[in-house]
């Protein structure tokens, strides 16, 4: 009865009391404009509004208001990211119960807020880093009417595929990539990562530019230079680094677009958050008819047009263990096929790719690991032409099946805040062949086997000193081995027997040294010096694959040892107009010791037979300028110029060779992008890129002619998650020279292609 009792009257004090004792959540509102110093609205940015645990976004208006409604109690923090702006941030007092009509001025970002993550192993201001490193971020290539990612990395001075051609029409194993004139080939001498994995393909050293879907990409960092005292063999000449997007909340882009040739194009990207849990997607899809590659006086009725068409898909899923640890697993699946200019030229790949890791922070310093790996098969058929082009025979069919496995894993911890350790080590093992069928006049004579295994292993170590505000000196050191084994040749003619070569197993070392300094001599003078050493392994493809393009027959080698280069450089950066104008110029001298390059061996009428051949020196030296102004918030201007005088200097075995320049090497390149931002109204940007003339073979008797190439991209917001555009790819229709093989080969004419853009969420 006490207890019924108590309850009873416990209740009725709750019935009967007051209303104004049940506390009723505070309604917050939050309220603004945000203009630019000109007094000018911002439209179409994004507000961020946070209370420690939830986040709102919502987008400015046409007339830059934004507007927040809700109920908390809380501190606020009102926070905004855009394009061309300084970031923004501000707090809220709980105590408010309504922050109205905020007046936000937005104030230009100097350009020196743009920072470099993973390149350089360490998260490092371009500013602060004696490299010379460039970055195009999403917004870069946003506002580019190139379809490709390598043609959009053309905007970087120096950075080639083998000739001028661009995966759009090439023959993947053209796709290898160089920096700084140190002559393209068709293995790679830049490496290409992205997420810490590399993308250079294991067999042959080239690269697949469409493996990320560019609506997955954050920003591309190339570092120019030697670096294999961070990345051991491909970084010859530089870094490519593809820093994919990382979902932060619900998101989603796509972008497609349609022109002539038949092309259309497609890129997706979904990323969704959840708790301790995130997952990506992206996607990508191209098709072109292509055009017809040999120039009109020369080509004949066998000559077609150079299509292709491909596919991607990847995905992640990642968690996350507080604001400092996550593991992640992705796969992709990326295939294409191509016809390359005749009706019986064709090539295909088809590639799966897995990879594993982590990211954590301890009281020891930080830590990450990936373990990737996957399979890949690359067919292709090979022909003989006539000279005058009217008819084709097949020669080779040839199935190329590769298996590659991999890991590495890295070390930093800053020490006493003067030093910052890394180190880290990683190794590879990779499985490869070269299957042919063997034509002679149409007929299949036989078959032909070559191939073998690579294994390699590197360490490496790096401290990065600040020695006190005015100077850092950078000092690193790896060691790499790799041992090739396994290897052989096997012949079996159908009218003979079968004869099989043995190679013997083969092993190099390489150490590769990093000694760099930067030295703020003013506020806005930097001076840089470096001196480095790197290296390049034979690839498999080089070793043992024999091809043949038109009339041009490549013979492997199997006893080409590794290229190595020892670079120097020196450099200034310069700022000015409260950081809105930056000039960096940077003075090299690389020497590259036993490069591998195609040497020919004999020329008829109807074949030229080269080798793939380790020269005795080549020397490649010349100066690297840059600028970038941001004018204001909606226009800015980058320019680059790259001198490079590259040749052989010096090739015991041929000496009529010494002093000829390094094919695919152009003396001066030229580029230049403008852009004007205002999605509201109109976003425009051209961009430009000029060449003098080069040589497409060893003994400079093949010259390509100068070149200039202007593209045009126009774009306008029809409402905040809707873009519409147009861009148009060599605007002039400048059918300038990209190949002579002797048949000289042009590049694309006028590319037209209007699309649109979805984008939902925070990019």
């Amino acid at each position: 009865m006490k207890l019924t009792f108590v309850i009873a009257v416990l209740a009725s004090c709750l019935v009967s009391a007051p209303a104004s004792v049940v506390q009723q959540p505070t309604l917050t509102v939050v309220s603004g404009v945000v203009t630019d110093q000109n007094g000018s609205p911002v439209a179409g940015i994004t507000v961020s509004l946070s209370d420690g645990i939830r986040n709102l976004e919502t987008a400015t208006t046409d007339e830059g208001e934004f507007y927040f409604e809700l109920s908390v109690e809380a501190a606020l923090t009102l926070t905004i990211n855009a394009h061309g702006f300084s970031r923004f941030s501000q707090q809220l007092p709980a105590t408010d119960q309504a922050q109205n009509n905020l007046q936000i001025v937005l104030r230009p970002a100097p350009i020196s807020e743009r920072v470099t993550v993973s390149v350089t192993r360490t998260e490092t201001r371009i500013a602060d880093n004696a490299a010379s490193i460039a970055v195009l971020r999403a917004e870069d290539f946003e506002t580019s009417a190139a379809v490709t990612l390598d043609d959009s990395l053309r905007q970087i001075p120096g950075f080639t595929l083998f000739r001028r051609s661009g995966s759009r029409t090439a023959n993947p194993t053209t796709q290898g990539v160089s920096l700084r004139g140190l002559g393209a080939s068709g293995a790679s001498r830049a490496a290409v990562i992205a997420d810490g994995v590399p993308l250079n393909d294991p067999f042959g050293g080239w690269v697949y530019w469409s493996r990320v879907p560019r609506n997955a990409i954050q920003q591309v960092e190339v570092l120019r230079g030697g670096a294999s005292d961070l990345y051991g063999s491909s970084a010859l000449s530089g870094v490519v680094n593809i820093v994919p997007r990382r979902p932060g909340s619900n998101e989603f882009s796509l972008e497609t677009s349609y022109g002539n040739q038949e092309t259309a194009d497609g890129s997706f990207y979904w990323g969704h958050r959840l708790g301790n849990w995130s997952t990506s997607v992206s996607a990508g899809i191209f098709r072109t008819n292509g055009y017809v590659l040999v120039a009109p006086d020369e080509r004949g009725p066998i000559d077609t047009a150079a299509g292709s068409r491909h596919s991607v898909v990847n995905f992640s899923v990642e968690r996350s263990f507080g604001e400092h640890k996550r593991l992640f697993g992705s796969g992709s699946f990326f295939g294409e096929s191509r016809g390359n200019g005749t009706p019986l030229q064709t090539n295909r790949t088809h590639i799966r790719q897995f990879a594993l890791g982590g990211d954590w922070l301890a009281d020891i310093g930080s830590f990450s690991g990936r373990v990737f790996g996957g399979t890949q098969v690359f067919d292709q058929n090979f022909s003989a032409i006539s000279s005058n082009r009217n008819t084709e025979t097949i020669t080779r069919v040839q199935r190329v099946p590769a298996q590659f496995l991999g890991a590495n894993g890295q070390w930093t911890r800053a020490l006493a805040s003067i030093h910052t350790i890394v180190a880290g080590l990683d190794a590879a093992q990779v499985r490869g062949a070269s299957d042919e069928i063997v034509f002679i006049a149409g007929d299949a004579t036989g078959l032909l086997g070559a191939g073998g295994r690579q294994a390699t292993i590197g360490g490496y170590v790096q401290d990065v000193i600040r020695i006190n505000s005015r100077v850092v000196l950078n000092a690193g050191i790896r060691v790499d081995h790799w041992r090739n084994y396994d290897s052989l040749i096997t012949s079996s003619p159908f009218a003979a027997a079968p004869a099989t070569t043995i190679f013997p197993d083969r092993t190099e070392n390489a150490v590769s040294p990093r000694v760099s300094i930067l030295f703020k001599a003013h506020e806005r003078v930097s001076l840089t010096a470096s001196v480095t050493r790197a290296f390049r392994a034979p690839t498999l493809n080089e070793l043992y694959r024999t091809f043949r393009v038109g009339n041009v027959l490549t013979l492997a080698n199997e006893n080409l040892r590794a290229e190595r280069v020892t670079n120097t450089e020196a450099g200034i950066r310069v700022s000015g107009l409260n950081d809105r104008v930056v000039v960096r110029s940077a003075f090299f001298w690389a020497t590259v010791s036993e490069p591998v390059a195609n040497v020919t061996l004999a020329v008829t009428p109807a074949l030229i037979t080269r080798q793939r051949q380790n020269l005795g020196r080549v020397r490649s030296r010349g100066v690297e300028v840059e600028t970038e102004t941001r004018f204001n918030q909606f226009w800015d201007l980058t320019a680059g110029y790259l001198f490079a005088d590259a040749t052989l200097a010096e090739f015991p075995a041929n000496v009529a060779l010494e002093g000829l320049m390094i094919p695919q090497v152009p003396r001066h390149q030229f580029t230049f992008q403008t852009r004007y931002t205002r999605p509201s109204i109109v976003t425009i940007g051209l961009q430009g890129r000029a060449a003098s003339s080069q040589v497409d073979d060893d003994q400079n008797l093949f010259r390509l002619a100068p070149y200039f190439s202007l593209d045009a991209f126009v774009s306008r917001r029809i409402n905040r998650n809707l873009d519409a555009f147009v861009a148009f790819e060599n605007l002039l229709n400048q059918r300038y020279e990209i190949g002579r093989t002797p048949v000289t080969t042009l590049g694309p004419s006028l590319l037209v292609r209007a699309g649109i853009k979805i984008h939902m969420g925070a990019k």
